[in-house]
């Protein structure tokens, strides 16, 4: 299992993006140089990309609002403390704890929605495939039975929250977090994430968030993308 330095060095991994299609093949999570003040990345395409699974206005809304609200208090928190020197996955991992949850709530948010952004992309890979095809299959039973099995977990988590795929030691597992929490900051490497705050999809689907999961399973996450996260 990687230990905390090496989660830090692989959440800063460079992004890479492939000529023409906009691809981003890992997180552009602020990387080990990159201290505050915390900058909010450039959405990778355009807020209608993703409609009609995500429409333009949730997007809109999402992004444009939510998510730039994190950073926005983010700074405000950190300012003239020793998290203002670090970089996002630091004050992820450094605020982990009762005292500092307040800003860990919005440093875990602000990295939760880098990813959730970057992992997203129509026309992106539809089906996971070699290393990472191989251990769905060992370890959850196949894409099938793994991708029921988020859809259930997502909608039975319980208020705000996130459900993950993640590589835990040697194997994947699927799991859940409330608010701005993630498996990060316990020691899990991050492969995929749904964002199951109200807000990420009730516009578009009112309560009905196991068909928004399973649309952006099946319409949106690139499978790719993930498979970069899984040997970063």
């Amino acid at each position: 299992m990687l230990d905390r330095r090496g989660l830090l060095l692989n959440a800063g991994t460079a992004a890479l993006v492939a000529a023409g299609g906009g691809l981003i093949a890992a997180p552009r999570v602020a990387r080990a140089a990159d201290a505050g003040p915390f900058k909010q990345p450039a959405l990778p395409y355009a807020e209608n990309a993703l409609a009609p699974t995500i429409s333009a206005q949730t997007v809109g809304l999402h992004y444009g609002k939510h998510h730039a609200s994190y950073f926005t208090a983010l700074n405000t928190m950190t300012q003239g403390t020793p998290m203002a020197g670090m970089s996002l996955e630091q004050v992820v991992m450094a605020s982990a704890t009762p005292e500092h949850q307040r800003i860990f709530n919005q440093a875990g948010q602000a990295w939760n929605h880098i990813l959730y952004w970057d992992q997203m992309r129509p026309g992106g890979a539809k089906a996971p495939g070699g290393m990472l095809a191989q251990m769905i299959d060992r370890d959850l039973g196949g894409v099938a039975k793994m991708k029921e099995d988020f859809v259930k977990g997502a909608t039975a988590q319980f208020g705000s929250g996130w459900f993950w795929l993640i590589r835990d030691g040697d194997k994947l597992a699927l799991t859940g977090t409330s608010n701005g929490d993630n498996p990060m900051a316990r020691g899990k490497r991050v492969l995929m994430g749904v964002d199951v705050w109200e807000h990420a999809y009730y516009l578009d689907y009112q309560n009905r968030r196991s068909d928004h999961v399973k649309a952006v399973l099946d319409d949106l996450i690139n499978w790719d993308f993930v498979a970069d996260r899984l040997v970063a």
